[in-house]
């Protein structure tokens, strides 16, 4: 199973995360948005240290379909060569803000030597009403080996304070897949099953 993380990375979530991964043995893969690796380029850098796998969301966590071919190239453009540049990494996966790509994006982000990724199970942990037993169950549903699993290590685009409960429910996650028997890793390690890349004209 792939665990991966968006919107990161944030000065008190991430570390958080990092903490419970770490002390599990459990590697990620982080889907970092390059206005924050460069709002807190130390943590991005920590990231990478421990071990994860880096992965580009995008510079900017915009609505794709909105922006022109060249405005989407720039963005990708902008957060690969960030994102490289501070943890020393040369990314392999994208995946688009809200999960929908235009033909334009999808383009750039291959030009880029990007592989678009979205997911089998989520937590829905970015609502208000997230608590960790509600994000736990969500993701439980989805569990099966080869799962592509998102959570989020950050509230930039979500509900104030909701990676709380990401955090809370990440120990009760992992002890799951250990239960069924499942490895957890990055994208990286493991045949990846997830819905469709919704494209749309650009």
């Amino acid at each position: 199973m792939a665990l991966t993380f968006d919107d990161g990375p944030h000065p008190q979530a991430t570390p958080e995360l990092l903490r419970l991964l770490d002390s599990t043995g459990t590697r990620a893969t982080f889907f970092l948005l390059g206005e924050m690796a460069e709002q807190h380029p130390s943590i991005t850098r920590a990231i990478a240290a421990a071990g994860h796998e880096i992965a580009v969301h995008g510079y900017e966590h915009r609505l794709l379909l909105t922006r022109r071919p060249t405005e989407t190239h720039v963005d990708l453009a902008r957060a690969t060569a960030v994102i490289s540049e501070l943890t020393g990494m040369t990314p392999r996966w994208w995946r688009p803000p809200y999960g929908i790509a235009s033909t334009a994006a999808v383009r750039a982000a291959r030009h880029l030597g990007l592989t678009p990724v979205l997911w089998s199970c989520w937590g829905r942990d970015w609502t208000r009403r997230a608590t960790p037993d509600s994000v736990f169950r969500t993701v439980r549903r989805g569990l099966t080996g080869g799962a592509t699993v998102l959570l989020h290590d950050s509230d930039h685009c979500a509900a104030p304070r909701s990676w709380e409960a990401t955090v809370g429910a990440l120990p009760a996650i992992l002890t799951s897949c250990r239960a069924r028997g499942l490895d957890v890793g990055p994208l990286g390690e493991h045949r990846i099953v997830h819905r469709s890349l919704q494209v749309a004209p650009s």
